[in-house]
C-alpha cells in the first residue's frame, strides 16, 4: 500500500478570537480619543474655544508635569484625599453589607428600619454635609463621616436584595439539615449574594471619590478637591484639568480593580474563574499524587 508523500501540517494554536476582539476595541477607542484630542487642540488654537475654560490639551499635558513632577505639589494632596476614600469606604462598606443583612434575614426590622434608609438616601449629601461638620468639627472625622454617607446606600441595598433573592429551595435545605441562622447566613446567604454584593461595592468605591471632593470642596484645606479649588480661582484651569483627569484616571482603575477582584472572589460566575479554579484543583491532586 503505497504512502503519500503529502505529510500533514503541524496544528498551530489558532489565535484568541476574544483576545483580539478586546485589542480592535481598545484600538477604536484609542484612536477616538486621539481625534476627540486633536479637535480639541484644533479647535482652542482657531479661537472656537475659550482657552480660559477649555484650555488646550498641550497645556494639560505642560500642567501634568509641572503638578507631578516640577512642582510636585499634587502628591501631598492625592494622598490625602486617598487615605480618606479608603477610610470612608470601608466604613460605609463594613456597616452597608452588615445592616443590608441583618435587615434582609429578620423581617421585622427590615419593617421598621428600611425606610428609615430609604429617606436617609433621598437626602441629598451636600445638604447633609454641613450639618455632620458641626456635630463632628472641621477634620477627617467629618470627611470620612461625608464618604461613609455616600458609600452605604449602594452596598445596602445590594446585600439586601441578594440576601432576600436567596433560593427557596437551598434555605429549605438547609433548614431541614438544622442549620443555625449564624451557619445559614455564612455558608449559603452571603456566598450566593457574593456578586450582588461586590456589584455594590464597585459602585460605592466609585462614589467615594465624590463623596471626598464634596468634603474637601466645604473645607477647603487640604486634599484633592481643595487643590483644584486653588486652581480655579487663580484661573489655572490648564492645572485644575489635570487634577480632574486625575481623578477621572484613578476612578476608572478603581472600577476596573473591582471588576478584577470580582471575578477572583465571585469566580463560579465566570468562565474563567471556573477553569482557573479547576486547572488549580487538579494541579494539587497531581502534586498528591
Amino acid at each position: 500500500m503505497a504512502m503519500s508523500g503529502r505529510i500533514a501540517p503541524s496544528q498551530a494554536n489558532p489565535a484568541q478570537p476574544g483576545a483580539s476582539l478586546r485589542l480592535r476595541r481598545l484600538a477604536n477607542h484609542l484612536g477616538l480619543f486621539l481625534v476627540l484630542l486633536v479637535l480639541w487642540e484644533t479647535g482652542s488654537r482657531l479661537g472656537w474655544l475659550d482657552p480660559l475654560f477649555y484650555p488646550r490639551p498641550s497645556a494639560i499635558l505642560r500642567s501634568f508635569w509641572l503638578v507631578y513632577f516640577e512642582n510636585a505639589n499634587i502628591w501631598w494632596h492625592l494622598y490625602v484625599s486617598l487615605g480618606l476614600v479608603l477610610a470612608g469606604f470601608t466604613a460605609g462598606s463594613i456597616l452597608g453589607v452588615g445592616l443590608g443583612a441583618v435587615v434582609g434575614l429578620n423581617p421585622l426590622v427590615r419593617r421598621y428600619l428600611q425606610p428609615y434608609v430609604i429617606v436617609l438616601e433621598a437626602t441629598p449629601r451636600i445638604a447633609v454635609a454641613p450639618l455632620l461638620i458641626a456635630a463632628l468639627g472641621f477634620g477627617a472625622q467629618s470627611k470620612i463621616a461625608i464618604i461613609m454617607l455616600v458609600c452605604f446606600f449602594a452596598p445596602f441595598i445590594n446585600t439586601l436584595s441578594g440576601v432576600m433573592n436567596v433560593p427557596a429551595e437551598k434555605l429549605e435545605l438547609f433548614r431541614s439539615l438544622r442549620a443555625t441562622k449564624w451557619q445559614t447566613l455564612r455558608k449559603l446567604v452571603l456566598p450566593d449574594a457574593v456578586p450582588v454584593i461586590m456589584a455594590g461595592e464597585r459602585l460605592a468605591l466609585t462614589a467615594a471619590l465624590s463623596g471626598v471632593l464634596v468634603a474637601e470642596f466645604i473645607q477647603r484645606d487640604q486634599g484633592i478637591g481643595s487643590l483644584i479649588l486653588v486652581y480655579t480661582r487663580n484661573l489655572n484651569m490648564a492645572s485644575a484639568f489635570a487634577c480632574i483627569f486625575t481623578l477621572t484616571i484613578i476612578g476608572f482603575g478603581i472600577f476596573k480593580g473591582m471588576e478584577l477582584l470580582d471575578r477572583w472572589i465571585a469566580f463560579w460566575k465566570h468562565q474563567d474563574g471556573r477553569e482557573r479554579v479547576s486547572a488549580a484543583r487538579a494541579r494539587a491532586h497531581a502534586e498528591e499524587a
